[in-house]
């Protein structure tokens, strides 16, 4: 008992000891205090705290660290005690910063907010470590997150305000009379901060687009999500400029330069209302009984050039953007529609990896290239699922063949511990005023499959092309799709959750949990469960990155990965084909130590991207039940917090929530330790996965919020 109680101890200890090293590592100058030092590892119980002490003692002995008199401490303390972290603005006015150096959140109150708005990344000074709490100061905003904001006009006799929609916004913009552009009093505006002078309260702006006072509401409210989200909807001039001068003809002399495909059956298989097609297969048959697959995806650093206005504004957007209702793309439309899109029947410029396989899967030779194609085809994800199924086609047999090459990958993929997830989709039927007038659930089929392992193999391939060590060269500098290994505290958590449902799986091997979450879920895939743990499951893994470092991606049990099939759509994929077209060519490479910035650039517009859509999915879930008040529906509670329980219903797949105090015969309270909702009398429990019956009882379109009582 004793020696099990002690291999516990020292690998707390092991852990402790890497994360102090990590935190006085980053921030080599710092003086810390034991008690910052336990605030700043989120070491709270006396144990623990314990424990620290020992490692700095540990530290001191070994020479990591050099102790330091009290007052030397007093004296350096206040002016190293200063780190970089993003800023979140509570509705109350009051900020909280995540800091790069340490877990703790850092406390700013609205006195201390400077010129800092919701999501800036600022330099901050500690001010004081409270019992609860760290507090500190903004000295300096180093990044805004975003610049243009929706609101309402306020006119005053000579200036006007903006009153931004945004609650975390905290400020209003003071807009001079001659930057008004038109805008008229309590007419909704997009406004753009152009400068703050130190001397001001309030941020000074100019309007950038009136918006009307009613006008279209689904229009007003995705430009906020939008700006919001910091995400740019409108391309600056020189941009579109630059875009129009593309043509769609392509360059002899260019086409010599390049392998020619133009002979071999190829085609796309999109989603139904897809514009810009990414990517094509082409299927040969060899002399040798193998198969020449290839999977071509659109030239786009053909046409954009580095530095140029349109790769400027494509690394500042970094993605494409797809709302309920809208697209906006990386790229001009005459390029992402028109000039790169490989669209049927026509010849154009793409980067091609092109494999010698056999019908198992089997790769044997592989050749990256640019290349010039010819679409034979077009099919919807629809369209080839019914030739798959079993429908009569011209290009049957080519199907046939890629789909069971497909599932042997996909096979593969599993047995070394990848992942299965079903990917599910909330789409809205809308009719022609844009409202939403049905609810459908698109589900990953064969033919989204088929499409899916082939663009996977080009990323594989592609990255251990780039990843492979080079004999007397160094590494390439390069952008790899990472994503970690589970994090044991969010696995716990799913743990719990699948308990509530009956579900027993074994987390205690790390190397394990991929394959018994695989099994849990093929266990279940046709009960009503599935969907809901499903999405648990997803939520519990660490969230995939792009990084200049490869740790691989645990999600697909790749070693090497990363984006190369998507460059109309990903900035990333953009920077790989660059990278991938110097070492085919000059074997030097322009990028540095600058990918670093431009992969954390990356991967934080991705995640406002992902925010943007789900929140734009939330505004028309809400917009579809708003004549349902007073319906009752059938669901499932999808989720528990302390201040109520979510249900998702049956029938339109939307989410509501059941506040607290609204639950009916008892006084209901949070049970942290056992995720559950508890009647403080009655003992009367509500959980993940319960089945209950629920009325609308009011709907908030502009707070995305379904208010529901319990039935």
């Amino acid at each position: 008992m004793h020696k099990h109680k002690g291999k516990k101890t020292n690998k707390l200890k092991q852990s402790l000891l890497h994360t102090v090293r990590k935190t006085f590592e980053k921030q080599p100058e710092t003086v810390l205090s034991h008690k910052q030092v336990c605030d700043l590892v989120d070491a709270r119980d006396g144990a623990l705290r314990t424990l620290v002490f020992t490692i700095l003692q540990d530290l001191a002995k070994d020479g990591f660290l050099k102790s330091v008199s009290y007052d030397t401490f007093k004296m350096n303390s206040a002016e190293k005690l200063i780190f970089e972290g993003v800023i979140s603005i509570a509705a109350k006015g009051f900020g909280f910063v995540t800091v790069d150096k340490g877990k703790a959140d850092i406390f700013i109150a609205q006195s201390h907010l400077q010129q800092a708005l919701n999501g800036d990344r600022v330099k901050i000074q500690i001010l004081n470590y409270g019992k609860n709490k760290i507090e500190g100061q903004v000295i300096e905003v180093i990044e805004r997150d975003r610049t243009q904001f929706v609101g309402t006009i306020q006119m005053h006799e000579k200036f006007a305000f903006l009153i931004p929609d945004n609650i975390r916004m905290n400020s209003d913009i003071y807009i001079p009379k001659e930057k008004l552009n038109g805008a008229k009093d309590k007419e909704k505006a997009l406004v753009k901060i152009t400068v703050w002078p130190k001397s001001a309260g309030n941020p000074y702006g100019e309007v950038v687009e009136v918006l009307g006072k009613s006008g279209n509401v689904n229009d007003i409210e995705m430009i906020n999500i939008l700006c919001n989200n910091g995400i740019d909807y409108k391309f600056p001039p020189e941009v579109l400029t630059e875009a129009e001068s593309v043509g769609m003809d392509l360059d002899p002399e260019e086409v010599a330069t390049r392998r020619d495909f133009r002979n071999i059956t190829t085609f796309t298989i999109d989603p139904a209302d897809a514009k810009d097609f990414d990517d094509a297969l082409s299927f040969k048959r060899l002399d040798n009984g193998h198969l020449e697959i290839g999977v071509h995806i659109a030239d786009v650093s053909h046409y954009v050039r580095p530095g140029s206005p349109m790769d400027v504004e494509a690394l500042k957007r970094s993605n494409s953007v797809y709302l309920v209702d809208r697209v906006v793309p990386m790229l001009p439309e005459q390029l992402s529609n028109m000039a790169c899109s490989l669209r049927p029947n026509e010849d154009k410029y793409s980067f091609s990896a092109v494999f010698e396989m056999d019908e198992h899967g089997e790769v044997y030779n592989e050749w990256f290239g640019k290349t010039v194609i010819h679409s034979d085809r077009r099919f919807s994800y629809e369209e080839a699922q019914e030739i798959i199924e079993g429908k009569e086609d011209d290009y049957k047999a080519e199907i046939l063949i890629l789909d069971g090459i497909a599932k042997t990958l996909r096979k593969q993929r599993l047995k070394n511990g990848a992942l299965s997830i079903e990917s599910e989709e909330m789409r809205f039927k809308l009719d022609e005023e844009g409202m939403p007038i049905e609810v459908i659930i698109k589900t990953s089929k064969d033919a989204h499959k088929l499409i899916e392992e082939f663009m996977l193999l080009a990323n594989r391939k592609v990255a251990e092309f780039i990843g492979k060590p080079k004999k007397g060269r160094d590494p390439i500098p390069f952008i790899y799709r990472c994503h970690d290994k589970p994090d044991s505290t969010k696995i716990g958590l799913f743990s719990i959750f699948i308990d509530k449902f009956g579900y027993k799986v074994d987390f205690d091997n790390p190397e394990k949990i991929s394959v018994n979450i695989n099994k849990l879920l093929d266990d279940i895939r046709y009960k009503n469960e599935y969907s809901l743990i499903q999405t648990m499951a997803i939520r519990s893994m660490a969230k995939a990155t792009y990084d200049v470092k490869n740790i691989g991606h645990y999600g697909l049990a790749f070693e090497n990965y990363t984006h190369f099939t998507s460059p109309i759509r990903r900035y990333a994929d953009l920077v790989v084909h660059r990278i991938v077209m110097e070492e085919l060519t000059i074997k030097k490479h322009r990028y540095g130590k600058e990918l670093d910035d431009v992969c954390k650039r990356i991967s934080r517009m991705e995640r406002k991207a992902v925010d943007a859509e789900r929140e734009s999915t939330k505004y028309f879930q809400v917009l579809f039940v708003q004549d349902k008040i007073g319906e009752e529906f059938e669901g499932t509670v999808s989720g528990i917090a302390e201040f109520g329980l979510f249900v998702k219903m049956d029938e339109n797949f939307c989410e509501g929530m059941v506040a607290m105090q609204s639950i009916p015969g008892d006084r209901f309270y949070f049970d942290q330790d056992k995720f559950r909702i508890v009647g403080a009398n009655s003992g009367k429990e509500y959980n993940f996965g319960d089945r209950v019956r629920v009325k609308i009882y009011e709907v908030h379109v502009l707070k995305r919020q379904i208010d529901l009582e319990l039935i």
